[in-house]
């Protein structure tokens, strides 16, 4: 919804591309490109995927029409591969809405190549570090990855509620998310990769991990040691925290 409704977050967005130096490509990692193992798209022309129900019309109308990078996404699985994590391609995925929303504001253009690469709920986030890990050549590459979730994600809590955009913001989910930011800064590794175990009311906010596991590639990305730095802190709906970290 950052895409129709005015907040924070998307103002943030509406900038990252101006703040970052251009890319030459883009990798995404999305909490809704969610399959049993690694897989990358290959497409040279992927689709816009409206991979959600429900929502106002006009959010089906918009298209991503960026390129697909089918040389970047060889080099993504040789690398990930190359750490021993098997990786299969996949020729017809489009971008979904946790690489397209993003991207719509950040990079409205559409004219830098993207490829995506899939989490995997059915492995720990160690196997998103390493993954992570794996890709921080990239860097070097002037590719920029991007992992796409949120810091804190638990919609029941928003529809049971029924909570505004602009609703008031739970400890429980203030806390975790301070939390984590304190974890990061700290450069405390082993903490975040166990924070829905280990953190304030991590399960509560995390029913289920796929929208950190991003979060968990976009750290090992950044390579071993990488600092941690807030670019953004805002909440949604109240319960839905927007944090935004460069890794590096």
């Amino acid at each position: 919804m950052i895409v129709a409704e005015p907040c924070a977050a998307r103002d943030f967005l509406s900038g990252l591309g101006g703040m970052l130096p251009r890319p030459d490509a883009i990798l995404v990692v999305s909490a809704h490109y969610d399959m049993p193992g690694a897989m990358v798209t290959t497409a040279a022309r992927p689709g816009t995927v409206h991979d959600f129900g429900g929502f106002p019309e006009e959010l089906y109308r918009l298209r991503y029409p960026a390129p697909g990078a089918p040389d970047l996404a060889a080099r993504v699985a040789a690398l990930v591969e190359h750490a021993g994590i098997p990786v299969r391609a996949d020729p017809v995925r489009g971008f979904d809405h946790g690489a397209w929303v993003p991207l719509l504001l950040g990079w409205p253009a559409a004219d830098i190549p993207v490829v995506q690469l899939s989490i995997s709920s059915a492995h720990s986030a160690e196997w998103h570090y390493r993954v992570g890990l794996a890709l921080a050549p990239l860097r070097a590459e002037n590719v920029l990855v991007i992992g796409s979730g949120n810091l804190t994600h638990n919609l029941r809590e928003v529809f049971a509620a029924r909570r505004s955009p602009d609703a008031a913001t739970p400890a429980w989910a203030s806390e975790f998310a301070e939390w984590m930011a304190d974890r990061l800064a700290a450069g405390d590794t082993a903490s975040v990769l166990e924070a829905i175990a280990i953190g304030p009311h991590g399960l509560r906010n995390h029913p289920t991990p796929d929208h950190l596991l991003p979060l968990h590639a976009a750290l090992g990305a950044g390579g071993a040691g990488a600092t941690a730095t807030r670019l953004h802190q805002s909440y949604t709906y109240g319960v839905l925290a927007m944090d935004a970290y460069s890794f590096a």
